[in-house]
């Protein structure tokens, strides 16, 4: 059950980065470079919860 703990907390960062990254693409005056490591950030979160998911996925099987 620690891994659902994990992946859930993974998706409610990549919710958030999601959110962050629609407010700077909305607000013009944000800088390229923080959209950059913002799309970053959720992109490593969502490798990390594919990992997890595959995982979870290979244990089941």
């Amino acid at each position: 059950m620690a891994m659902q703990a994990h992946l859930v907390e993974l998706e409610r960062k990549h919710k958030i980065l999601e959110n962050e990254l629609h407010d700077a693409l909305v607000h013009l005056s944000t800088d390229d470079l923080q959209i950059v490591e913002l799309k970053r950030r959720k992109l490593m979160v969502k490798d990390e919860i594919e990992r997890l998911r595959q995982t979870a996925s290979e244990t089941l099987h």
